[in-house]
C-alpha cells in the first residue's frame, strides 16, 4: 500500500482557526508534548510569528522558550514555523539582516522545518528568505503554493510557479495550501498532478480546510493521484469545522482507500482524548463536520478571520449584521484587486468590511495597513485596485504620512536604539512589540510547566472566592491534594 503520511495542525493552525486568536498557552502545549512525539507524525504545525507575538501579549509566556521546550520533549517530530518571507510580528517587511537573525535563533531553539509562503506568488521573495534560512541552520524548507479560485491561477499558474521553485537546492519540498477550503476533489485531482510533474522528487502535501466541506474529500482525492507524501489534520475537536480534517477520520478514509497510514492509534486516542478534555474545561468550541456553503466561493473567507469578525460583532452586540458583513468583504476584495484570502490580506478585508458596514460610509475608516497595500507595499495585487476606491484610499490624510514613512529600520540602527549587547531573543521582540508587552514578559519569569484540565474549574473556584473581602484564607483538602490560598496571593 502507497504511505501517506500525516502533519498535526492541532496546536497552530488548528487553535486560531477554531479556537480564536489568543491560541493556546506553554503549559497546555507542554502537558501532551511527549505522546504527541511518538504517536508518528511528520511534523507539527507548531507557530508562526504572530503566534509568537500572541504568546507575549496574552500570556506573557516566552515564545522562544516555549520552542526550546517542546523541542526538548519532542526530539523526534520536527516543529513547523510559516512565515510569509521577510516579516517578522510587524506587518512591514524587515531588514533582510534583521531575518537572518530571526531564522537563526528559531532555528538554533528547535524549529526544523520553515514554511515560506508569499501570498502574491512572488519566487524571487521565495528563493531569497529560503536561502536565508539555509545558511542559518539546517531546518527542511518547504515551498507554500495558496490556492484560490479566480480565472489566473489555473493548474498551469501553480505548476509554473512550483517549477520556478522546484529548482533551487534551497526548497526541499511543497504544500498546496488551501486556508479557505475552496479545493473541490475534482480540481484536487488535476492540480495535485500538474505540480507533482515539475517538482519531481520533491516530496508534495496537501493542507485543505474543511470551512465548506470540501477539506476531506480533497485531501483523500488527492492522495488517490498518488502525487501527495502527507495529509495535514487536526486532532480530536481540533479537527473539521474551519480547521483540517479530523485525524481519526482522515486514517480510516485513507485506509480504505488502501493507503498505510503511519500512526500509532493508541497515542493518537490520548492525545484527542487530552484536546477534548481541555477544551471541556475551558469553554471551547470544538470543530464539526461542515455543510456544504457555496457562498464561500465568492467571499473567501478563511475560517480563523471568519471566527474573529463573529467574535467582534457579538460583542458589540451587531452579529445580525453578519451577512451583510460577508457580502461586503465580497465587494471590497474585488475593489481591492482579489488578493489572495490568506494572512495577512483576509484579516485587512474584513476588517474593511467590518468598518464599510457599521461606521459611517464605505471607506470611511480604513486601516494603516490597507492604506499601505493600496500603495504597493505588500506587493503587486493580482488584478489592478479600483481607481475610485484608490483615490478615496490615497486622498485621505494619513495616507501622506505613510507615504513618507520610513521602511523598517536597518539591523544597525536597531542595535543602537536597543544596545549591542542585547541578547537576540529580547532584541528581536523588542524590535516590533511595545516594550511594555516584553517588560511584563520578562518579568513573568518561565512559563508554568503542567496544566490539568481537571484542575480548571477549581481554579476557577478558588479565584472567584479570592476576590471576596471576607475570603481571607482558603485551603481545599483531599488525599494527595492541598491547596492553600492566603490573603495576599494571587491565582494562577
Amino acid at each position: 500500500m502507497a504511505k501517506v503520511d500525516l502533519v498535526d495542525v492541532s496546536i497552530r493552525d488548528g487553535n486560531q482557526s477554531l479556537w480564536g486568536a489568543t491560541g493556546l498557552r506553554t503549559a497546555q502545549m507542554l502537558e501532551i508534548a511527549a505522546k504527541l512525539d511518538r504517536a508518528g507524525f511528520r511534523a507539527i504545525d507548531f507557530t508562526s510569528s504572530s503566534h509568537m507575538a500572541v504568546a507575549v501579549r496574552y500570556f506573557r509566556d516566552n515564545p522562544w522558550e516555549r520552542i526550546r521546550r517542546m523541542r526538548a520533549v519532542m526530539p523526534r517530530t520536527p516543529l513547523q514555523f510559516i512565515t510569509t518571507g521577510l516579516r517578522f510580528i510587524a506587518w512591514q517587511q524587515a531588514d533582510p539582516d534583521f531575518m537572518r537573525i530571526v531564522y537563526r535563533r528559531l532555528q538554533a531553539n528547535g524549529i526544523r522545518r520553515m514554511v515560506m509562503l508569499d501570498p502574491m506568488h512572488d519566487a524571487d521573495a521565495v528563493l531569497e528568505a529560503s536561502r536565508i534560512v539555509r545558511q542559518e541552520g539546517d531546518a527542511e524548507v518547504m515551498a507554500a503554493l495558496t490556492f484560490t479560485l479566480s480565472d489566473v491561477h489555473d493548474d498551469a499558474f501553480y505548476a509554473g510557479f512550483a517549477a520556478k521553485l522546484a529548482a533551487s537546492p534551497d526548497i526541499d519540498l511543497f504544500y498546496i495550501k488551501d486556508p479557505g477550503g475552496l479545493l473541490s476533489p475534482e480540481r484536487a485531482r488535476t492540480l495535485a498532478p500538474a505540480i507533482k510533474a515539475v517538482i519531481g522528487d520533491k516530496a508534495l502535501e496537501i493542507h485543505s480546510h474543511c470551512t465548506i466541506g470540501f477539506g476531506p474529500m480533497a485531501s483523500l482525492s488527492a492522495a488517490q493521484t498518488g502525487a501527495i507524501s502527507a495529509v495535514h489534520v487536526g486532532i480530536g475537536p481540533l479537527g473539521d469545522g474551519s480547521s483540517l480534517p479530523e485525524a481519526g477520520r482522515m486514517i480510516a478514509n485513507l485506509q480504505e482507500a488502501g493507503h498505510n497510514v503511519p500512526v500509532d492509534p493508541s497515542l493518537l486516542g490520548d492525545v484527542s482524548d487530552y484536546w477534548w478534555r481541555l477544551a471541556k474545561a475551558e469553554g471551547l468550541e470544538p470543530g464539526a463536520p461542515q455543510d456544504f456553503d457555496a457562498s464561500f466561493l465568492r467571499h473567501q473567507i478563511a475560517g480563523g478571520v471568519m471566527t474573529t469578525t463573529k467574535r467582534q460583532l457579538q460583542e458589540l452586540g451587531l452579529l445580525h449584521r453578519l451577512p451583510e458583513v460577508i457580502a461586503e468583504t465580497e465587494q471590497v476584495r474585488s475593489e481591492l484587486g482579489q488578493p489572495i484570502m490568506v494572512t495577512p490580506f483576509p484579516q485587512m478585508v474584513m476588517s474593511q468590511a467590518l468598518f464599510n458596514v457599521i461606521g459611517t460610509g464605505r471607506y470611511a475608516q480604513v486601516s494603516d495597513q490597507v492604506i499601505r497595500y493600496v500603495m504597493g507595499k505588500f506587493g503587486r495585487p493580482t488584478r489592478p485596485i479600483d481607481p475610485t476606491v484608490e483615490a478615496a484610499i490615497l486622498g485621505r490624510g494619513p495616507a501622506k504620512e505613510i507615504a513618507a514613512e520610513e521602511d523598517f529600520p536597518s539591523l544597525a540602527d536597531l542595535r543602537k536604539r536597543f544596545g549591542a549587547g542585547m541578547d537576540d531573543e529580547e532584541f528581536l521582540l523588542r524590535a516590533v512589540m511595545p516594550g511594555e508587552q516584553v517588560d511584563a514578559m520578562l518579568a513573568g519569569g518561565p512559563s508554568l510547566a503542567r496544566y490539568n484540565p481537571e484542575a480548571v474549574p477549581m481554579f476557577a473556584l478558588l479565584r472567584a472566592l479570592a476576590e471576596r473581602p471576607a475570603a481571607r484564607d482558603i485551603i481545599i483538602e483531599r488525599p494527595g491534594l492541598r491547596v492553600a490560598l492566603h490573603a495576599g496571593d494571587s491565582v494562577a
